[in-house]
């Protein structure tokens, strides 16, 4: 039997946030745009609604200037539509473990409304969270209210997205394309010397946490020799396919959910999402338990591969900041390096090119002013740039600066060398 559901106008679903709401808006390619533009036009209805979510696609009105007094963005992870508004005042940004948000909502962050983007309801009435089931997943369970946007184009997922029709507050049908994101044609041979460099750290039989980017796809360009390595990471993109395909990726040697590759969210293209559309071989779930670093823990060999903008000569990572111009943040790096590090086998990297596309050395004696930790040089092991690996796990401030400046760009080592012995005292 087809289970009964009704759609609404986006204006009659939108008339349930009232001035002094918080919301939470679902992100990455879940972002329902279409029912942001329409919240847009309530500009003068509403007053002092606080929005919250973590990485956002597309275009956003309501973070555009004149729209402050009506909507406060008080984001958990600064991406890059919202970031004019955070720099400019018009926004605000809360530092936080991607793990840790779930438990934030729960408690410090209560929701009155969430708006979701779903796939269109089955014979039963369930929809899914589709692509993003991170921290939506807890913000649909405790917000007051739920509006979905229900879109035919969102891919069915399996996992933790699933959610009734008749938790719906208002169902809003809107088809529209799903924003996408492709780094494959953008990789450098200076990053494929990085992936390179990254997957002779990979073992057979490896669990892997890989973000977005052409850092993670030029890893993952480098690793089709290998074998039956796993997945257990907070997101992927495009770059898993081919070796998911390839039996490469199966999943076979992981200890918790084998066989599945496990993730929270995904943003690529239209051939990611038409890959996880109903697979049963992919599992969306909850970001508290897919971040949890004593769930990450579980797998063997677990290699976390994250990226920065600066590290300083004792293995400080600046990954969130370009001095004081918050770029992004915190998210689920530290969950995954510290839950690599107590992996049996593990292997928190950080992968980088020793300079930016300016020309600017990563490698620095000092994080700039206003930068912020996201891993501190306490959780630092190691450390990839294409000049070779730098592993400071262990090692003192002296030998951790030496095996960094080995690293660096050659034209950057003299440099790095004089500021080594105005702080340490010593040259190396």
């Amino acid at each position: 039997m087809i289970h009964p559901f009704t759609y609404k106008t986006a204006n009659e679903a939108l008339n349930l946030i009232q001035s002094g709401h918080r919301i939470f808006i679902h992100g990455s390619a879940c972002t329902p745009l279409y029912l942001l533009r329409e919240l847009a036009k309530q500009k003068e209805r509403l007053k002092n609604v606080e929005v919250i979510s973590i990485t956002l696609q597309g275009k956003i009105d309501i973070a555009n200037p004149g729209f402050e007094n009506s909507f406060h963005i008080n984001s958990l992870f600064v991406s890059e539509p919202i970031r004019s508004a955070v720099m400019d005042g018009r926004a605000d940004f809360i530092p936080a473990f991607l793990s840790d948000i779930p438990d934030m909502i729960r408690t410090v962050l209560p929701v009155d409304v969430a708006i979701v983007q779903v796939s269109a309801p089955d014979m039963h009435g369930y929809c899914t969270l589709g692509t993003s089931v991170d921290i939506a997943r807890t913000a649909v369970n405790c917000a007051k209210y739920i509006i979905a946007q229900v879109n035919p184009q969102m891919p069915r997922t399996h996992g933790d997205g699933m959610i009734h029709t008749d938790r719906f507050a208002a169902m809003v049908f809107h088809d529209e394309t799903l924003p996408q994101v492709d780094y494959s044609s953008k990789i450098t041979e200076t990053e494929l010397q990085v992936g390179s460099n990254v997957a002779a750290l990979i073992e057979d039989g490896s669990t892997l946490q890989v973000g977005i980017g052409t850092i993670p796809d030029a890893v993952l360009k480098a690793l089709g020799g290998h074998k039956n390595l796993g997945m257990h990471t907070e997101m992927f993109s495009d770059g898993v396919i081919d070796l998911f395909e390839k039996d490469v990726i199966n999943n076979k040697m992981k200890k918790i959910h084998p066989n599945k590759l496990v993730t929270s969210f995904a943003l690529g293209t239209n051939k990611l999402y038409n890959y996880v559309n109903d697979n049963p071989a992919i599992n969306f779930l909850d970001i508290d338990y897919v971040n949890d670093p004593h769930v990450i823990r579980r797998n063997p060999k677990v290699i976390a591969i994250n990226s920065a903008v600066e590290v300083d000569l004792t293995g400080q990572i600046c990954a969130d900041s370009i001095g004081k111009y918050q770029y992004s943040g915190i998210g689920g790096q530290m969950d995954f390096m510290r839950g690599a590090a107590l992996s049996d086998g593990g292997k928190p990297i950080i992968a980088m090119t020793s300079q930016t596309k300016k020309g600017i050395s990563r490698i620095v004696p000092y994080l700039q002013q206003g930068a912020g930790v996201v891993t501190t040089r306490g959780h630092i092991h190691y450390v990839v740039t294409e000049f070779g690996t730098a592993y400071l796990y262990g090692k003192n401030l002296r030998q951790r600066a030496k095996m960094l400046i080995d690293i660096a760009h050659p034209n950057d080592r003299e440099f790095l060398t004089q500021q080594c012995y105005v702080r340490f005292k010593t040259f190396i």
